[in-house]
């Protein structure tokens, strides 16, 4: 299932508070040893598409979900998920109410399916933009820090570099007087070649606009970019985009597929994507995003949290 194709018409959703940093204690006596903060892990609500899909799980409920089934303290939305709610504020104020019930933060609002922010076409790329407002104002509305979006349009590279250096620049001004980020995830083709992003971003030039590095959406031949796309034949480099993202992030997406018998990812190295990210200094969350088929999403999550603590833990 991807994720641009599947809008669930009567789906509900949840949400929360701001990230809360955590800080050190600067008076420990000199008989204790000063604690590290902890690892902060957030869960990304495509991890449970199929059951949200499917009817098993209703999305109104993902907050008390994510702490009661994986003991994990923020998400990041879908908006797919809630695609009749976008513009529905009582709805968000709600949300974030039954967020903070459940002592969840509210972190992102990934956006799809809205148009290109890159279209060829000026008309159609204001529409797109102003598609993404109401995303904005949700965010806003849930306490969320940013939205992150797509990098998506078609025609020459330079012509569709220009056109997404108008709109996301549009999208990032608008955003700014919310004071919510706008972030580009790596989801395939262009979007996947770091220095090209990198590129726009640094052409639009605003602090709140930044990235979201997904562990494994490099591949360039393919929309979406799985680096398991069976499609899939040019990967830019998942730890060099990785490192090449990490300074303009603000947020980490710790992509899974599948395990090996001592819970290690298959296709990505959990450890030496933890040394990237630790040596960017990165201190936001890193969020659980499972996309595996052998293992259900349940347990699909538990094994990337359990990943992710592990790779984390062994780096000092």
């Amino acid at each position: 299932m991807k994720r641009r194709t599947f809008i669930k018409n009567t789906a509900w959703g949840a949400a929360s508070l701001p990230a809360v940093t955590l800080a050190a204690c600067h008076n420990t006596p000199p008989q204790m040893e000063e604690s590290k903060p902890e690892i902060k892990i957030s869960l990304a609500q495509w991890s449970l598409h199929k059951a949200f899909q499917g009817g098993e799980l209703n999305a109104v409920d993902f907050a008390p979900i994510t702490i009661d089934n994986f003991d994990i303290k923020a998400i990041e939305y879908v908006n797919q998920f809630y695609m009749d709610r976008g513009s529905d504020e009582p709805f968000w104020i709600d949300m974030k109410k039954r967020a903070d019930g459940a002592g969840v933060e509210s972190l992102l609002i990934m956006v799809d399916a809205e148009g290109d922010l890159g279209d060829a076409d000026p008309a159609l790329r204001k529409t797109a933009v102003e598609n993404h407002f109401k995303w904005v104002n949700a965010a806003k509305l849930l306490g969320c820090h940013s939205i992150r979006v797509n990098a998506f349009g078609k025609g020459a590279r330079e012509e569709l570099k220009q056109a997404l250096i108008d709109g996301m620049g549009q999208l990032v001004e608008y955003a700014g007087k919310e004071k919510i980020n706008v972030l580009i995830e790596n989801h395939g083709l262009h979007s996947s070649d770091a220095a090209y992003i990198l590129d726009i971003i640094k052409a639009v030039g605003q602090p709140n606009f930044g990235t979201l590095p997904d562990f494994g959406n490099w591949c360039t031949n393919v929309e979406w970019g799985s680096i398991r796309n069976e499609n899939c034949t040019d990967v830019y480099g998942i730890y060099k985009g990785v490192k090449e993202f990490m300074p303009y992030a603000k947020g980490v997406s710790a992509k899974a597929y599948e395990f090996d018998a001592e819970g290690n990812e298959t296709s990505i190295d959990f450890k030496k994507m933890a040394e990237i990210v630790k040596a960017a200094n990165f201190d936001g969350y890193i969020g659980v995003e499972y996309e595996g088929e052998k293992l259900s999403e349940m347990e699909g999550i538990k094994a990337t949290k359990k990943l992710i603590e592990k790779a984390w833990g062994v780096i000092e």
